[in-house]
């Protein structure tokens, strides 16, 4: 019987799947791919960014809120699978949050890769998604975790040697990173002042945001999901307002100048078939001819 295919991605706190990769969730959604994903906190330090709910029964339960948002979310992306790890939100550094033990930064790293290990051998996706690491331009702990259990999760889901109480030995083939290219931020900035509006992407470009394109390896077409996108991160009304920084520009300006969610592809355990200096179009080029070997 044929393995069917699954992606797995793994974020930091509740809205992060609708501002990276959101898109590419509701893609492969529509393909009948199963989508899996493994949030990592609850979002307890989040804060209120839409004035709209700022009232003391969301502030006394913040997490429960994000939670609910969370799931409406996962609904409106075609999300198959939904798990959230046991950590509580880091916060940033030198808070009070931060040095609490139950957050995720605090967390012993070789437990939480084991948590990690355990969602990848239950729910056996090819491909995962993830973050790459970044201590410079938004150096959250968590974000930063993310990205320091996901390699040692990736190669230890399928040792039989690790974690033998996590489940069955399961090896995911591709492990990409999600970011925000330069040349997305510019055609979102450019569009934003031809409107007539104003960019919230203008701190960007003072000097501090680097042109790294040549790292990215793989772009997905995302125009025909842009109100999926959009409706997933309205679902987080604490952290979107409608009227605020995401929804500034109509979905067909954004099709029209840049529709591509944007990876770097980390680790490869296949030949993707994609020509040197190309990008990949497909997270499961090289995986969709063999998925009827894996058993």
């Amino acid at each position: 019987m044929a393995e069917p295919l699954c992606l797995m991605q793994v974020h930091a706190h509740p809205d992060d799947e609708a501002s990276k990769g959101a898109g590419t969730t509701a893609k492969y959604a529509a393909e009948g791919i199963r989508n899996v994903l493994v949030c990592c906190t609850g979002g307890e330090e989040g804060d209120i960014l839409n004035p709209a709910m700022e009232r003391p029964e969301v502030r006394e339960n913040l997490h429960e809120v994000r939670m609910s948002e969370l799931r409406e979310s996962v609904r409106i992306l075609g999300y198959d699978s939904l798990r959230v790890m046991p950590y509580r939100d880091s916060g940033m550094p030198e808070t009070e949050a931060n040095a609490r033990p139950d957050n995720f930064w605090n967390a012993p790293l070789d437990e939480s890769v084991g948590e990690l290990v355990r969602a990848i051998r239950e729910e056996r996706p090819q491909v995962i998604i993830t973050y790459h690491e970044d201590r410079e331009w938004y150096p959250h702990p968590d974000h930063i975790r993310v990205h320091e259990i996901s390699g040692p999760a990736f190669d230890a889901a399928g040792d039989p040697d690790r974690y033998p109480d996590a489940g069955e030995p399961w090896q995911p083939l591709k492990l990409y990173y999600v970011a925000w290219s330069f040349s997305r931020v510019k055609a979102l900035h450019d569009a934003h002042l031809e409107l007539g509006l104003e960019s919230p992407f203008e701190r960007w470009f003072e000097g501090s945001f680097p042109d790294r394109d040549d790292r990215f390896t793989t772009r997905i077409d995302v125009g025909d999901y842009m109100a999926e996108r959009r409706n997933a991160l309205l679902a987080h009304a604490t952290q979107v307002s409608p009227d605020g920084f995401w929804m500034k520009l109509p979905d067909d300006v954004v099709r029209r100048v840049h529709p591509w969610e944007e990876y770097i592809l980390a680790r490869s355990l296949v030949d993707t078939g994609v020509p040197d200096g190309e990008f990949e179009t497909d997270l499961f080029a090289g995986i969709r001819a063999r998925a009827g070997e894996r058993a």
